[in-house]
């Protein structure tokens, strides 16, 4: 049949789509060829009344590339573009607005750049704009407030960068459902307008810049389902009829603003309400106690609020929510017993978290109860009494905290049946006694921390070998006695090793030697005797080694000298002898401690020892004049170069890559205000420590906006060239998914040293590391990870990295991806921080893939997580941040570390993931992921579909962690194709859903 010129010119528009499509990894475009007619391409729908015109175009998720044509205005009798979740770039043509017909548009999920085109506003026909989670500028074009006003029922914008006000023409489209505005740089008041749109079920606007007073009108919309305010500078009080104002209210989310006045009464008649988030404001008052009438409710956080003093009354109002899981209130004021009711609380409840408030009394045994919590935080209290044996029926339990209370007594033998326990802090207690051997049947514990309590006797070796433990082992301050189990070989994992401030006595176990990824090992203050082994020698990636205030004796090992990682060596107060060291950590005073030890000479002659004793000889004092004066006529070569470099870098100021402070565009701060703002760097305001930083949680004044304040430790060798990375890092490139930097820091303290520190915007969720390992009490956490949203946090990791390799002028080489680098915001979305290990590469069409040896010297990673390749060789690519993603990928999928004991001599993560693929997919991912697919099973296609989905995201981590370099994929391709798996996902839950 022959085409009419209008149908040919549809053919044609779509062909030129074709054309300006770069990429198509899934063929999706193969059928768009002569062979066929155009209404049986792929993805395209024709009109029934009006033949071989396109009425659709559907190819959301099939990971295109490329720009959208100017053609696509030729379709005149299209009612519904979906190209969402591919990879266009570009900006959205202006000729979409010749689509008179168009209902449906839904190009979210691109890179989509430039201003939202004032042209849609010709598209009269608009029932849905969908245009999240791209990169577009710019403010909302007022011409849209020409569509239809009764047509509109969906307008999602978010995660992008727009900027202005909220529109307040919004408030005439009287059909409007569903705004989302979220994560964009919007500012200014909320308008008043909005409260006239009487059909509004999503009102999302959290994440932004907003301030003043919500506008009582809001709260006045009955059809609200979800109300998210979120992270702005929103103040005012909640009105006290909300409950009634917002009777079909589900989720409410208004934490991390500056609201206040008292907590309302009447959410109960809010009767379906399940969330209620309003943390981290400045409500006072009491907490109500009528939300127990709550059948619904499953989330609860309340915690940091300065509210009144209060007993736990409300605790016991909640007894009555039988579908409750989570319950935050930590640092609410909350004084006197734990009620020995608390037992009552729902069968199906997973945590509690009371922490820093002023809780006293004993732990009641009805505490027992609570059979399925996996995260019971009672620290920073004022508890005493024992703990109840009662305790071990938590056989659920996976973290522990007591920490900073009075508690007495010895530990319950009985804690051993908790076998599922991962971290058990009983840290500055009064605890006494024996530590129970039956501790040893946790064979899940990986941080066990006893420190600062009155424990006496024997280390038993059924602890001391648990290979579980892989985060930390601390018994420091307290009263053990005889030698150190020779079994603590088997810890083979641990990276903390503190058993400082015992009596422990006899030899060092050579046995110590095994545990290789040891980073921190203090035995300080003990009665050891011996050498120190030369089995040692293994633990090349130690940090610290503090073996002071002991017997031991002999020579100090030469070996030391090797250990590249170490920053503080601590020998002081033994009875080492003969020659010290002179390579390595030796060379730097300032890092090691020798005093206490008289038999010692020689060494670098800032340690200040007298010269070893020798046999005076005319040879000897030619070989040691060729040994001085050879390095120093270097060092002053060295130091003219360098001066000449300096002057020609003078000479041409607009070629210098200079990394100083004073060409940084940060607004500066000053020492005074950040002590004033983390109150004087409090320990309670700490929220993190890596290698070169202490980060502290802190309140700017006068915004009050909350802050983490990256304080370097600039005695650790390399800080300061950390800090210089992260500043030039930071300074020209800007990402929704890479964690903000405000402003920098470069003073002196209040002692007249040096003092260095970045300061970031505060992420309130912690990092991947906690949320994957459950290592904090600081967490709002609600449980497990679900599948869907590790895989958002992984489409957010990968689009940052992509723009660090693919998208910035300077092509950037992270250089350290972990899952303590992944930060995690309020929305549960990843911020990859952390750029002081990151290289720079000049560009060019294979900088980034051959990459370039470091200026810095060897490149510097986290074990587990550096690409094979680095050990060979200084030179760093973007390969080696695809290596590092394949690796924290898998680890989302299992939870499992790639430093995990289970990986011993040629397994690995990569191989044991590889081992079970496709089959046993399922054996190896994370518990919660397993249940997730047993409770897919009732519905055999959503099993297949999830095992699909699980398979491909597990494709794509054993694929970026393949040992050649050449054959790993590339950052834009893992975006695609993981956004492609979410695509699908996101079907099955809303089939799910409308089931």
């Amino acid at each position: 049949m022959a085409l009419s010129p209008s149908s040919n010119a549809d053919r044609d528009a779509l062909l030129a789509l074709k054309e300006w499509v770069a990429e198509d990894p899934y063929g999706a475009l193969n059928s768009w060829n002569e062979s066929l007619h155009f209404c049986s391409w792929e993805g395209v729908s024709c009109s029934r009344r009006h033949v071989n015109r396109v009425a659709a175009l559907n190819l959301g998720g099939r990971q295109l590339g490329g720009s959208l044509p100017p053609h696509i205005g030729n379709l005149t009798f299209l009612r519904v573009i979906l190209l969402q979740n591919n990879v266009f770039g570009g900006r959205i043509p202006q000729e979409i607005g010749r689509l008179l017909r168009l209902e449906y548009l839904n190009l979210s999920g691109n890179v989509l750049e430039g201003e939202i085109p004032n042209n849609l506003s010709r598209c009269l026909n608009l029932r849905s704009i969908n245009l999240m989670r791209n990169h577009l500028v710019g403010k909302v074009p007022y011409d849209l407030s020409n569509l239809a006003s009764g047509n509109l029922i969906n307008f999602s914008v978010s995660n992008n960068n727009l900027i202005g006000n909220i529109p307040s023409w919004l408030g005439n489209f009287s059909s409007l459902q569903f705004i989302s505005m979220e994560k964009n740089n919007l500012k200014g008041n909320i308008p008043n307008e909005l409260g006239k749109l009487k059909k509004l079920k999503l009102l999302q606007l959290s994440q932004n810049s907003l301030s003043g007073k919500v506008p009582p009108t809001i709260y006045n919309i009955t059809s609200l389902l979800y109300l998210s305010l979120a992270v702005n500078q929103l103040h005012g009080t909640i009105p006290a009829d909300i409950g009634q104002t917002l009777p079909n209210l589900l989720g409410l989310y208004m934490e991390y603003n500056n609201f206040t006045g008292p907590m309302p009464l009447s959410f109960p008649n809010a009767s379906g309400l399940e969330q209620l988030e309003l943390t981290d404001n400045s409500f006072r008052g009491t907490l109500p106690l009528n939300l127990g009438s709550l059948k619904s409710l499953n989330l609860i956080c309340l915690g940091h609020n300065p509210f009144e003093p209060q007993d736990l009354r409300f605790l016991t109002s909640l007894y009555n929510c039988s579908s409750l899981q989570g319950l935050d209130v930590g640092d609410s004021n909350l004084r006197g017993g734990l009620p020995s009711s608390i037992g009552n609380l729902s069968s199906t409840f997973q945590m509690l978290s009371a922490g820093d408030n002023q809780i006293s009394g004993a732990i009641p045994s009805g505490i027992g109860n609570l059979i399925s919590l996996t995260w019971l935080a009672l620290d920073r209290n004022s508890l005493e009494g024992e703990i109840p044996a009662s305790i071990a029926k938590l056989t659920m339990l996976q973290n522990l905290w007591l920490l900073g209370n009075r508690i007495s007594g010895s530990i319950p033998s009985s804690i051993g049946n908790m076998t599922q326990l991962r971290k058990l802090y009983l840290d500055s207690n009064y605890l006494n006694g024996s530590l129970p051997r039956s501790v040893g049947n946790c064979k899940n514990l990986q941080l066990l921390i006893l420190s600062h309590n009155f424990l006496s006797g024997v280390i038993p070796k059924e602890i001391a070998s648990l290979p579980s433990i892989s985060i930390s082992f601390n018994l420091d301050h307290n009263s053990f006695t005889g030698p150190l189990p020779v079994d603590v070989g088997n810890m083979c994992s641990v990276t903390e090793f503190d058993i400082s401030n015992n009596r422990l006595e006899g030899a060092i176990p050579s046995t110590l030697g095994n545990c290789q990824a040891l980073v921190r090992l203090s035995m300080t203050n003990n009665l050891f005797n011996g050498s120190i082994p030369p089995k040692f020698s293994t633990l090349k990636g130690l940090e610290v080694l503090d073996l002071s205030r002991n017997n031991l004796s002999g020579k100090i090992p030469s070996y030391l000298e090797n250990f590249n990682q170490l920053q503080n060596l601590n020998l002081s107060f033994n009875n080492f002898e003969g020659e010290v060291p002179d390579g390595g950590i030796f060379r730097n005073a300032s890092l090691v401690s020798l005093v206490g030890n008289p038999k010692l000479c020689g060494g670098a002659q800032a340690l200040g020892l007298h010269p070893c004793a020798t046999n005076s000889s005319k040879p000897k004092h030619k070989f040691l004049a060729i040994k001085v004066l050879i390095p120093a006529c270097i060092a002053f070569c060295a130091f003219i170069a360098f001066v000449l470099i300096v002057l020609y870098r003078n000479k041409k100021p607009e070629t210098r890559n200079s990394s100083s402070l004073g060409e940084e565009p940060f607004k500066k701060i000053s020492y005074t205000e950040l002590h004033k703002a983390t109150n004087g760097f409090s320990t309670v305001n700490l929220i993190g420590e890596g290698s070169y930083g202490l980060v502290y949680k802190g309140v700017l004044d006068p915004e009050g906006s909350l802050v983490a304040v990256k304080v370097l430790k600039l005695k650790q060798k390399g800080a300061s060239k950390s800090f210089m990375a992260e500043c030039r890092a930071w300074r020209d490139i800007r990402h929704r998914h890479l964690i903000k930097i405000i402003t920098v820091c470069s003073s002196i303290d209040s002692k007249g040293s040096d003092f260095k520190a970045l300061v970031y915007e505060y992420m309130p969720n912690g990092n991947l590391e906690q949320w994957l390992h459950h290592n904090t009490n600081e967490l709002p956490q609600q449980g497990c990870l679900s599948f869907l949203q590790r895989l958002n946090i992984a489409i957010g990791v990968a689009s940052a990295m992509e723009y660090l390799h693919h998208q910035c002028q300077t092509l950037i080489i992270h250089g350290d991806l972990k899952p303590s680098n992944v930060l995690i915001d309020a929305d549960m979305n990843a911020r990859v921080g952390d750029l002081g290990l990151s290289k720079f590469l000049a560009n060019g069409p294979q900088s980034a893939s051959q990459g370039q040896t470091s200026t810095h010297g060897n490149t510097r990673g986290t074990v587990g997580y550096v690409a094979p390749e680095y050990g060979i060789n200084a030179k760093v690519s973007s390969s080696g941040d695809v290596y590092s993603f394949g690796i924290l990928l898998l680890e989302m999928l299992t939870e499992k570390r790639p430093t995990d004991s289970i990986f011993q001599g040629e397994m690995t993560l990569h191989k044991h993931a590889k081992m079970a693929m496709p089959e046993r997919v399922g054996e190896i991912v994370a518990r919660s992921l397993q249940l997730q697919l047993e409770d897919d099973n009732h519905d055999n296609n959503n099993a297949i579909i999830s095992k699909e989905c699980l398979v491909a995201a597990m494709c794509i981590g054993i694929a970026c962690s393949l040992e050649s370099p050449h054959n790993r994929m590339d950052m834009k391709n893992v975006t695609a194709k993981l956004r492609a798996i979410r695509e699908k996902l996101l079907v099955l839950e809303f089939q799910k859903h409308i089931t």
